[in-house]
């Protein structure tokens, strides 16, 4: 039997890439007379003044790590060290900042969707340490899998089941490219299997159906969630499946469109992890285990909830047990059997995915 995911009992709340380099762009604490990137100047005897960190993100998290958190780190840092901080920042789907980072691109830290994406650079020994050994098994934020609908919800969406209507448009992205997209057939993947998608509980060939059904209605499957996202904002589809943060974030700079919590859904949990040959060739561990450890404090958190994550931390979740409403079944990946089982199952060749599509095509 797996065992209980840690997060089971979350309160519910070298050369660089073309693609990579395309995305990059600055942060630095700002001062008066800072040398520009790599110039920093100290005496041997002492620490640099000036150091420089890589972050490698995917991209939905984009400005909450620009607008919120790295500020807050630069001044952390600055105050606790006396030292300014460069922070490079790259952000694209996580499993292509994924495969980027073991192609070449030097980051220093990735943050990205999914395990899996994590593991990838692990296998490719840029990560060697534990990264999961710690108190929230390697993960820094929280979500769920909704369906987002336009405002006031016209098409009456209220479960997972209505995505099927031949009435109703589809968006969501391409799971090769997109770790929010795995999410999201996991998530209905689960729910059907878990007898919450109108179909007979356990029965895989009902579920591979119904995940058909789905994948027939969609319009247009972008490369990454970030993107599907916009997609739908700029007017196509009438649902959009995406990650609950998604929805709340846009809401807060004042986008037009609601979602709903279905019945049944998956705890979606983001990783986060120092990659160890990069910060050696680079000399800034400290910086970069200093970020990882600060993003966990209850302050980021705070950060992290103000643009719709759930928050890991479990008092900052008992802060804001008003805002996020708890689905009548919250599964977790462990339920379906771990990472390893689900990314064979669903998502190898000849997985529940490339089947469904196989069979959307034909409907």
């Amino acid at each position: 039997m797996p065992q209980p995911s840690p997060f089971a009992s979350i309160l519910l709340i070298g050369p660089v890439t073309a693609l990579a380099a395309a995305s990059l762009s600055v942060l630095i604490a700002g001062c008066t007379g800072a040398s520009p990137l790599g110039e920093a100047h100290s005496s041997p005897d002492q620490a640099p003044l000036q150091r420089t960190l890589t972050l490698g993100a995917y991209a939905t998290p984009r400005d909450a790590y620009d607008k919120e958190i790295i500020p807050a780190f630069l001044a952390y840092w600055k105050d606790k060290t006396g030292q300014e901080v460069v922070v490079e920042t790259s952000y694209q789907g996580s499993g292509g900042q994924s495969r980027a980072i073991v192609g070449g691109f030097e980051a220093d830290i990735a943050a990205l969707s999914l395990e899996p994406d994590i593991q990838r650079i692990v296998h490719a020994g840029l990560i060697t340490h534990d990264w999961k050994d710690d108190a929230w098994g390697g993960m820094v934020t929280a979500s769920i899998a909704v369906p987002a609908v336009r405002p006031g919800n016209p098409k009456g969406i209220q479960d997972w089941g209505d995505l099927t209507r031949t009435d109703v448009d589809v968006v969501t992205p391409n799971p090769r490219t997109s770790g929010g997209a795995m999410w999201n057939i996991a998530a209905l993947y689960g729910a059907s299997m878990r007898g919450y998608a109108e179909v007979p509980r356990d029965d895989e060939l009902s579920t591979l159906t119904f995940i058909s059904q789905v994948l027939a209605r969609v319009r247009i499957m972008d490369k990454g969630a970030r993107e599907s996202v916009l997609t739908f904002e700029q007017g196509v589809g009438d649902v959009a499946i995406t990650y609950e943060n998604e929805v709340l974030t846009a809401k807060l700079i004042g986008k037009q469109y609601d979602y709903v919590v279905p019945r049944s859904t998956i705890l979606i949990v983001n990783p986060i992890a120092v990659v160890d040959a990069n910060v050696d060739a680079h000399g800034n561990r400290d910086v970069a285990e200093a970020f990882v450890d600060f993003v966990r404090t209850p302050e980021v958190q705070r950060m992290y909830a103000k643009y719709g994550y759930r928050p890991i931390v479990g008092e900052v979740g008992q802060e804001l047990t008003e805002r996020f409403v708890t689905p009548e079944d919250l599964f977790t990946i462990e339920d379906l059997g771990g990472w390893p089982r689900v990314t064979t199952h669903l998502f190898d060749p000849d997985g529940v995915f490339d089947r469904a599509m196989e069979s959307a095509r034909r409907r």
